[in-house]
């Protein structure tokens, strides 16, 4: 049977129109190019627990997103530790037509699906300071975690030797953090190679569900009760942690108190350093790492791609990558790193509940 021309040419017009309407409807493109001196970026944050999120890495990005790209627009979400409301977050970012996502997963795993799905709408994905465990990343940016775990084992292990505590005396806990954090992992493989090697034993160690303080202070308080003045020092993988294990350890009456590590230079952090409670913290310089992901990210709405400073292994893909370097701060370093690098002002640090212990460290 042989069609005629113009049968032929209204197969074909609704041939185009119905690929014409899958095309406007699947989401798998931008309908339309973004300006991008007007572009939305989207920042997704983990927890709330953890008091650097909405008090550093969020006002830093946006602050630099500014300088960058005034017009710009930052849509910002905060997952709360739920897994189920920062893919919501991020779906919903997808539907206002961002351009970039920011993501600090708060489960490295479960953000992959994230990433497919941004990828799916060409929108290219960063990961910022927790790695998500996906190949198809534009770039990561983080510290050098395991190296933060090294520091932390050091200064625990070097503190007890000081303090002429013998292996034989006793054992460290470990509380370490969340399960579902890519950088948890590599924070206690670091602290494992130094506190292994010493011959301190590892009395039992905890991965805090969600880094929930009072999920560690929980724990601690039952170690406490097993092993009572045999545990001689406490790794807690950050501030928040490292809190609910010297409540605990308060609780319980014990004094003096065990060396206790953290991370991240809280505000309560360094104040337990001040009054002796907390032995250390590692400061991690929040201000280049929230700025470099905004220029990062304004780069790939611009269409630039600048390489990476290393490259990390995610499923068989080479992920261009910037790692800063973590310093480790006890008493005495608060002022020249913390301080001086204008992360909190002596007055925020200084209140007057502290302000004998800033003068007994020369800060004042």
């Amino acid at each position: 049977m042989t069609r005629s021309p113009r049968a032929i040419a209204a197969a074909v017009a609704a041939i185009l129109a119905v690929l014409a309407l899958s095309a406007c409807t699947n989401g798998t493109q931008n309908e339309a190019p973004v300006d991008p001196s007007t572009a939305k970026i989207g920042l997704l944050l983990p927890d709330s627990v953890t008091a650097r999120y909405d008090t550093a890495d969020r006002p830093y990005f946006e602050e630099r997103v500014r300088e960058l790209c005034p017009d710009c627009e930052v849509l910002y979400g905060n997952a709360d530790g739920d897994t189920a409301k920062q893919q919501q977050q991020a779906e919903s970012m997808l539907t206002q037509g961002v351009s970039v996502l920011v993501l600090d997963p708060y489960d490295g795993k479960a953000a992959a699906t994230i990433v497919r799905l941004a990828q799916s709408r060409r929108v290219p994905v960063i990961s910022y300071d927790r790695l998500i465990d996906s190949p198809d990343l534009a770039y990561y940016i983080s510290f050098d975690n395991e190296l933060v775990g090294r520091l932390q084992g050091q200064a625990l292990v070097e503190k007890l030797r000081e303090d002429g505590v013998k292996p034989g005396d006793g054992g460290i806990l470990m509380v370490n953090g969340s399960p579902t954090d890519n950088n948890a992992s590599q924070f206690k493989k670091g602290a494992h190679e130094l506190i292994d090697a010493s011959g301190y034993a590892v009395l039992a160690e905890f991965d805090t569900p969600g880094w929930d303080p009072a999920r560690a202070q929980d724990w601690v308080a039952g170690q406490i009760t097993q092993f009572g003045d045999r545990i001689v020092g406490v790794y807690a993988a950050n501030d928040p942690t490292a809190g609910g294990a010297i409540a605990s350890l308060k609780a319980a009456g014990i004094s003096p108190l065990p060396p206790v590590t953290g991370q991240d230079a809280e505000l309560a952090g360094l104040q337990r350093i001040l009054t002796g409670d907390q032995y250390m913290t590692v400061y991690k310089a929040l201000r280049p790492e929230a700025a470099k992901a905004a220029e990062l990210a304004v780069d790939l709405v611009n269409g630039r791609t600048p390489a990476g400073e290393v490259h990390i292994e995610v499923g068989g893909r080479s992920i261009p990558s910037f790692l800063l370097e973590p310093v480790a701060v006890t008493r005495d370093r608060i002022g020249p790193v913390v301080i001086d690098d204008g992360f909190f002002t002596l007055a925020q640090l200084c209140t007057s509940d502290y302000a004998a212990a800033c003068a007994a460290a020369g800060l004042g």
